[in-house]
């Protein structure tokens, strides 16, 4: 058996709902939401086109300063892990319930067909606010910005094009 292993997850999909934030008793923040992620494929025997929809519920902690933004329809990309918890239900059942825990929410733009809730995307990690990459690509100076070359070395010019 490997002794390492992974739980990562990634969603891209839309808001369900708006998010909800809620404090606990040491005045942590934890957002709530649910995030529905689609795939179509064509059936092969009708030739029809299907669509299938999963939902995720969401935990993202720390996450208050984001949440005016999760509303209804945004899209966002989310990456975590999975977190599988149990709770007796009010008949005294035990339910498990799975949840996604975010490291990472990022808007991907506005809410689909309905309008804009913002036309920049922007991301929203635990550790530090807004910030325009994920923390694993963020670089620590800025790149060298070098001029194209036009013919991209190659010696061709617009007229060697035959469109």
């Amino acid at each position: 058996m490997a002794s390492r292993s992974v739980n990562k997850v990634i969603l891209v999909g839309h808001l369900g709902r708006d998010a909800e934030t809620k404090f606990t008793p040491g005045g942590t923040g934890v957002t709530k939401f649910s995030v529905a992620t689609s795939r179509r494929w064509k059936d092969k025997d009708s030739g029809e086109w299907k669509e299938e929809t999963d939902w995720s519920n969401i935990t993202f902690w720390r996450g208050e300063n984001v949440a005016p933004y999760l509303l209804k329809g945004t899209q966002v990309y989310v990456e975590g892990r999975l977190h599988t918890r149990s709770y007796e239900d009010k008949d005294g059942k035990k339910v498990y319930a799975t949840d996604v825990v975010a490291e990472d929410v990022i808007l991907l733009g506005g809410r689909g067909a309905q309008g804009g809730a913002g036309s920049s995307a922007g991301e929203f990690s635990q550790e530090r606010g807004p910030v325009s990459m994920p923390r694993s690509a963020q670089r620590t100076q800025a790149p060298q910005q070098h001029a194209p070359a036009d013919d991209f070395g190659q010696g061709i010019t617009d007229d060697d094009v035959p469109f």
